[in-house]
């Protein structure tokens, strides 16, 4: 009984551990990507757009996410923010 009840948490903190890195990757690759877009957006002139300030304060936040293993939310906020990019981009 006892093997079983530490099979059962050593299986259950290792499921843990690996829902926590599913995100990692994608939360990596998207915030370079992110990134390297609004480096763009601002070299072609369209910092001072709201759609630029967002898509910023976005990655700001996707990056702490990151930084706090939060990858899913980091995941998701860069999705936005990429969003945000292109909305400048198009002068919206």
């Amino acid at each position: 009984m006892k093997k079983a009840v530490l099979f059962a948490t050593l299986l259950l903190t290792l499921t843990g551990c690996a829902a926590k890195t599913a995100y990692r990757t994608s939360c990596a690759d998207q915030l370079d990507i992110a990134w390297r877009e609004l480096d763009i957006a601002k070299a072609e002139g369209f910092a001072g757009t709201v759609s630029y300030s967002k898509a910023l304060t976005l990655l700001t936040g996707a990056k702490t996410s990151q930084q706090f293993e939060g990858y899913e939310s980091c995941t998701r906020n860069t999705e936005k923010a990429r969003f945000y990019i292109r909305e400048s981009r198009a002068g919206r």
